[in-house]
């Protein structure tokens, strides 16, 4: 797999100087959101210094101009600052697998990406050489496994959903976190089995519920919502559940609490705390007495939880008679 990564990469031309309107941005660059404020305060060091770092761009045979491998944020200042010339290395011009492999390996996935551009560039990759395995995509890209799979969930949206994450205007852009996090909702196979249940219509209605004054303020939310659904699997109450969810859904102010099942609620704690005291019975159980003879305040602690213990058991005695 190294030697096919070192395939990827094209071969270097030369460095030059060219006119900043020869260059044109890569089609099949992963990142297509460029927002204002960081691209501020890299005009004001180019208008300082210049551009300190050539550009990697390569020559196409077809149109004859030069497309930006690498520094299109640069490439935009020095259009706004009226810039002439720019530094650039010419490489050799890549085949379509190596350009968008090359895209990922010079920029790998940077905190401020917004992730539907990557994912785009992902399913053209995917289709080019029919690969779907996340663990050999990540390797060909040098993308994390996880944002892998995380780009495989932003695929499956329709596109006018996927259009949402695509906003040029970043206050009115959809978070791609957003769309991941509600991902195991919509694809929970009860859920999905629903008569009333569409993921379309559903992820409108979450859409419609989001926001720092709604009904739902977090993207993590959507795990306490899960986290009904599974309560409601395990006590066998997901007939009623997906009535809720439906009411939810549909009523903007209906709150996530409106999923809670008291008795699915009540079975959630019931085992947690059957696993806890199993933990307690064993460390209890392998204590060695000896050691601990003089810690008055464990022994005192552990005759108490046998009298809380007994005192329950008996009040659980009365209400079964």
């Amino acid at each position: 797999m190294k030697e096919k990564r070192k395939a990827m990469v094209p071969k270097t031309v030369g460095v030059k100087t060219v006119p900043v309107g020869s260059l044109y941005p890569n089609p099949h660059n992963p990142r297509l959101l460029f927002d204002r404020e960081p691209l501020k305060t890299l005009r004001t060091s180019i208008d300082k210094v210049g551009i300190l770092v050539p550009l990697t761009v390569y020559r196409d045979s077809k149109r004859g101009h030069f497309i930006i491998l690498d520094g299109q944020r640069r490439w935009i200042c020095a259009h706004e600052l009226g810039l002439r010339q720019i530094p650039v290395n010419e490489v050799a011009e890549p085949t379509l697998v190596q350009n968008i492999v090359t895209m990922f390996q010079i920029h790998k996935l940077r905190e401020d990406w917004e992730l539907m551009p990557t994912a785009l560039k992902l399913e053209l990759l995917m289709i080019e050489l029919n690969e779907r395995n996340d663990a050999r995509l990540a390797i060909l890209t040098g993308l994390q496994e996880a944002v892998v799979t995380r780009c495989k969930k932003l695929l499956s949206y329709p596109k006018n959903f996927q259009d949402l994450m695509l906003n040029p205007d970043p206050d009115a852009r959809v978070k791609a976190d957003f769309f991941i996090e509600l991902y195991p909702v919509i694809h929970d196979r009860a859920i999905s089995k629903l008569d009333w249940f569409s993921r379309p219509t559903f992820t409108r209605q979450m859409l419609g519920k989001y926001g720092s004054d709604k009904v739902i303020r977090s993207v993590t939310d959507f795990r306490l919502i899960k986290q009904h659904i599974n309560n409601a699997r395990r006590t066998n109450k997901l007939q009623e559940l997906g009535r809720r969810l439906q009411t939810f859904a549909k009523e903007e102010s209906t709150p996530i609490s409106h999923l809670q099942i008291a008795s699915a609620s009540v079975a959630a704690q019931a085992r947690k705390l059957t696993s806890d005291i199993l933990k307690l019975t064993t460390v209890v159980k392998h204590m060695n007495v000896d050691q601990f003879y003089g810690e008055e305040e464990l022994w005192e602690r552990l005759s108490e939880l046998i009298d809380v213990v007994k005192a329950k058991l008996k009040e659980a005695d009365k209400r079964l008679q």
